[in-house]
């Protein structure tokens, strides 16, 4: 009896004592004791002194990174941070960054907490929103019934006075706004790190999480994607200052197209001013879920002392071969793929499949805008490729009539049922990604369960694709027996059709991509309403709409490494010898110019049939 009131009697833990119990869990579990000894040596060259606290500040997080100053993002890294590493009593933040804190850090920027934090490992992007975000109370008064915009304004000026210097950590105080954002109040991960401390102040933890109102500020966001476009390539080890030539120059503007056309996938700028949590959800896990992942390899840099020398404990022996020079992470650059394309992409693809792993196998500005060029450039591949296509869109205006090759095509398609995406004249980028071999299509068309169709300008998008119906890819020859050839993406099968029932328009599906045969224009398709179709709406663009576009570029690229190249140069030699041999036809007569005359009038050569263009 008198045991049980000793334990009740007992002081409860205070956060501090808490966080520096789970920091070593992280620090026991998540990494290993070389990593930790040489976290501490980091942590001890770099902390600052006061009053007998050791910590770190902004800029010296930033230089220690080296995280580039004109991206700007320093503050809203530290901001990050700092919010972390109060985890998981995130009412406490901005927190102070001793080696608790830190462990803390940067168990979770490295995805290591699972190791400790089963329950809710999948959390990791609520907490980091809620490190990004802000809440605008101003704009939370503005949805209140009978409340005044003055008030609402006072309200927002006594929060902001009272909150630390660092905006962004007022998240977790309660406010009155519009229900949109209730999904976040329970979090799995803050819940697992408290039952794994055995807290016994877990009841309260919902009211410690609500943020309704919170946002992520746009410029804020548009910095951080940047960043992360930047580090999505980082390998272990390797630092960021080496890509120093990529945030100069018309790199660095390209890098901020890039970060506009993923901030576009969230809001409008011109009519939102942050970013929501549902919107923030909905789009990361479907259309970028590999976002965060170049943070890993970015903090695990403090796990790596330089200072250390264990050259003392080596062993002798044979010297140690000195490595050659890494392949760039892009051997070659395009009209449309350069590495801040290549680095989008590997928001949706593993990097582990894009970086030093693609070739340009086609290039329309270099091998020419035909449908025999392109076969004989990709067709031999064995490997994953990506398909990229940029345009302009059409006038909204264009109709079929007229002449020319544009009304041509037009009048191909279906009566459009929805508008445009955007403004006449605007910049498109779509592109494929197939897992399988290229092949003419028959009755049925080709590609496997992870072809995955999207768009990179000027909104990044991913239409992920459907279980249930496989017409992913159709190859179409021209021929007479065609009704439209070209390529589709999403689009039904060709038939077999007798002459008095063939169709003049394409059979467009809800979710699809169309070039034609000449690849001079194309067509997407984004049927909202349809259902049933090969790839599945945005989660972003919850609307339809259809672009009509002129192509400017085309491309496709091979995913694989120098095995898959060996192979496609075999085919391209044995091609080559056999196309050789057939030219080098002797049919008896010893006058070449007879045998040419003789070859066409077969019809092998000449005319029509020179080997050149099928489109």
């Amino acid at each position: 009896m008198g045991q049980v009131q000793s334990d009740e009697n007992r002081p409860l833990p205070t956060h501090e004592e808490l966080t520096k119990e789970l920091a070593n869990k992280f620090a026991e579990k998540c990494f290993t004791p070389l990593e930790l000894y040489s976290f501490k040596d980091v942590f001890k060259s770099l902390a600052d002194n006061q009053n007998e606290v050791r910590y770190l500040k902004e800029d010296t997080i930033a230089q220690f990174l080296g995280i580039p100053d004109i991206l700007g993002i320093s503050p809203v890294l530290f901001q990050m941070v700092s919010y972390i590493g109060a985890f998981p009593f995130l009412q406490d933040a901005p927190a102070v960054l001793g080696l608790e804190q830190m462990v803390v850090v940067i168990a979770i920027m490295t995805s290591r907490y699972k190791q400790v934090l089963v329950k809710g490992a999948s959390d990791r992007n609520k907490l980091l929103f809620r490190s990004l975000a802000v809440y605008d109370r101003k704009l939370s008064a503005t949805h209140q019934e009978g409340v005044s915009s003055t008030t609402g304004e006072t309200d927002g000026s006594k929060a902001d006075s009272t909150q630390p210097s660092v905006s962004g950590f007022a998240v977790d105080t309660p406010g009155d706004d519009e229900n949109d954002d209730s999904d976040i109040e329970d979090d799995e991960l803050v819940c697992s790190a408290l039952d794994s401390l055995d807290y016994v102040g877990a009841s309260q933890r919902k009211s410690v999480s609500t943020m309704h109102g919170a946002m992520i500020p746009a410029d804020n966001f548009r910095k951080l994607v940047m960043l992360l476009l930047l580090v999505a390539p980082l390998g272990d080890q390797e630092n960021l200052s080496s890509y120093a030539d990529r945030v100069s120059g018309t790199k660095l503007e390209s890098l901020r197209e890039r970060a506009e056309c993923i901030l576009a996938a969230f809001l409008d700028v011109e009519k939102s001013p942050g970013i929501k949590f549902h919107r923030f959800n909905a789009i990361i896990p479907v259309s970028m879920p590999y976002l965060f992942d170049g943070l890993g390899p970015l903090f695990e840099h403090f796990l790596f002392s330089k200072d250390l020398n264990f050259s003392q404990h080596t062993v002798e022996g044979p010297p140690v071969p000195v490595t050659s020079l890494p392949q760039p992470l892009l051997q070659d650059t395009g009209s449309i793929m350069n590495l801040n394309v290549l680095s989008q992409l590997s928001l949706f693809i593993p990097g582990s499949s894009l970086f030093r792993r693609v070739r340009l196998l086609y290039s329309g500005d270099d091998d020419g805008f035909s449908m025999g060029s392109f076969e004989s450039k990709v067709f031999h591949w064995r490997a994953p490729t990506l398909l990229l296509v940029s345009g302009v869109r059409l006038s909204s205006e264009t109709g079929h009539t007229g002449s020319g090759s544009e009304s041509a095509f037009l009048s191909t398609l279906p009566p459009r049922r929805s508008p445009p995406g955007g403004t006449d004249g605007e910049q498109l980028t779509f592109g494929l990604y197939l897992g399988q071999p290229w092949k003419y299509t028959n009755r049925e068309c080709f590609g496997g369960d992870d072809t995955t169709l999207f768009q990179l300008e000027p909104v990044h998008d991913v239409f992920m694709p459907s279980t249930l119906n496989k017409d992913y890819v159709s190859y179409l020859r021209p021929s007479s027996s065609t009704n439209h050839a070209g390529i589709s993406f999403g689009c039904p099968p060709p038939h077999p059709t007798q002459t008095y029932r063939r169709t003049n328009t394409i059979p467009l599906g809800s979710i699809s991509l169309v070039l034609d045969s000449s690849f001079e224009y194309g067509c997407f398709t984004h049927d909202q309403s349809s259902r049933g179709g090969a790839f599945q709406p945005s989660p972003a663009r919850r609307f339809n709409f259809q672009d009509r576009f002129e192509v400017t570029h085309l491309e496709v690229w091979g995913c694989g490494g120098d095995e898959e190249a060996k192979i496609q140069a075999e085919r391209w030699a044995w091609e080559a010898r056999e196309a050789e041999a057939r030219r080098r036809i002797n049919l008896g007569t010893g006058d070449i110019e007879a045998d040419r005359a003789l070859l066409e009038m077969a019809g092998l050569i000449g005319g029509n049939r020179s080997g050149g263009s099928m489109g």
